[in-house]
């Protein structure tokens, strides 16, 4: 009966804390990977998860920067195997993609 008053009062998730949104995600299987997440990392999950549609749809994610993020750092890989390969046009190839999606994050965040 104390788990139902609590669900009964329940504040909206834009008002709670990063803390007790984990202490939600965790409680939803679909979720992984609760503690690594911001705020809206988690928001943007939960509303997944429920069901909710989310209210602005223009705003842009941080889950976008952190896929940006990682393909730089491969990129940043390939470019210093071309490097050590002596590949100087693929290394200037990859430096100016990395350069590009530095410019994506910056405009993302």
């Amino acid at each position: 009966m104390a788990a139902k008053k609590k669900a009964e009062k329940e504040k909206p998730l834009e008002k709670m804390t990063a803390k007790e949104m984990r202490e939600i995600a965790k409680a939803i299987s679909g979720i992984t990977g609760v503690h690594g997440m911001n705020k809206e990392e988690l928001l943007t999950a939960i509303k997944m998860e429920r069901g909710i549609a989310d209210d602005k749809p223009g705003k842009k994610k941080s889950g976008e920067v952190r896929q940006l993020k990682q393909k730089i750092k491969a990129l940043k890989v390939q470019r210093q195997a071309a490097l050590e390969a002596s590949d100087k046009k693929m290394a200037t190839i990859y430096r100016r993609r990395i350069s590009r999606l530095k410019k994506k994050t910056h405009s993302a965040s």
